[in-house]
């Protein structure tokens, strides 16, 4: 009987010992999943590339920088090439996604498909086909709205502006309405080619970014 309440006493201490060590652990992935750093992937053209800036005063770079200066642990990826299209995305956003997994991508992009006048069927589709990429990688989507000059006709410059909010709408994803937003109006706030941005503009550009972005990589 002695020997039988040993073995009891000896098998309940290993089972508290069993629960702590389980539960440490569970607690331990908790934190390290909570804490892990994220990763914001943007895809998109000149207006993030730095296009005619010097290197780190573009919107991007400012977004690594205030990122820092809250110390939240996200990583930012700029993936923007100059006269990138959606078809051009496209093509670029299963490598950029397999190698850098973001939690999130930040889609700028269209501006160029709407210079170009191409069809606006064929940018939608595209569109839809990176965002449906980036959820199957399991990253949130941020699609970032654009518009184009007056000149191209009314009802092709309609169409363009409205399909980034069906888009974001049917898709369910965030949207930034227009990245120009108080900027685009503002003739002294450009390059001399009068599509590109100066510096000073790219602050602004940022703040169109910012409350969109801040609930993705808050989560």
């Amino acid at each position: 009987m002695q020997k039988f309440r040993l073995t009891e006493k000896w098998f309940k201490k290993l089972s508290w010992v069993l629960f702590l060590t389980i539960l440490f652990t569970a607690l331990s992935g908790f934190r390290t999943a909570y804490s892990a750093p994220k990763t914001v992937l943007v895809l998109g053209d000149s207006l993030s590339a730095e296009y005619g800036l010097a290197r780190g005063t573009g919107w991007v770079a400012l977004l690594e920088q205030r990122i820092q200066d809250k110390k939240l642990a996200v990583q930012v990826i700029n993936a923007s090439i100059s006269g990138d299209t959606t078809s051009g995305g496209l093509a670029r956003i299963n490598d950029l996604l397999k190698k850098h997994q973001p939690t999130t991508v930040i889609i700028e992009l269209g501006g160029n498909d709407g210079l170009r006048g191409l069809s606006l069927t064929a940018s939608e589709q595209n569109f839809r086909a990176m965002i449906a990429a980036s959820k199957t990688a399991k990253a949130n989507v941020l699609l970032v709205g654009m518009q184009i000059p007056p000149n191209y006709g009314r009802t092709y410059t309609d169409q363009f502006s409205a399909m980034y909010g069906k888009i974001a709408k049917e898709t369910k994803i965030p949207l930034v309405p227009f990245l120009l937003a108080g900027v685009a109006d503002k003739p002294e706030l450009f390059q001399a080619d009068r599509i590109h941005l100066i510096a000073a503009a790219h602050p602004s550009i940022l703040n169109n970014v910012w409350p969109y972005l801040l609930p993705l990589i808050s989560k």
